[in-house]
């Protein structure tokens, strides 16, 4: 019989350079947002930024009012924060 030959084995380090170079690759394309999400802001747009419907909350009063209401309710069984209480609105 004659014997069969194996394909010769591909050297280590190129074997382990692809999947470093795939790393890096996916490294820097999740950077790349990051780097798109700082702008510089002229003073005359400054303006535009300050309105109150591009505030994170519009009513700053009324959310906070509402928290109390929502974090008295649901003190009893756990609520977005997991404050004492029995419920019934007392600390």
């Amino acid at each position: 019989m004659i014997p069969i030959s194996k394909a010769p084995a591909k050297p280590a380090r190129l074997m382990g350079a692809m999947p470093r170079r795939l790393i890096m690759v996916l490294l820097m394309m999740s950077g790349l947002p990051l780097l798109s999400g700082c702008a510089p802001v002229q003073p005359w747009e400054r303006g535009n930024l300050a309105k109150p419907h591009m505030a994170l909350q519009p009513f700053p009063l009324q959310a906070a009012f509402r928290e109390h209401i929502y974090g008295a309710r649901e003190s009893a069984s756990g609520g977005s924060a997991s404050s004492g209480g029995g419920g019934c609105g007392c600390y």
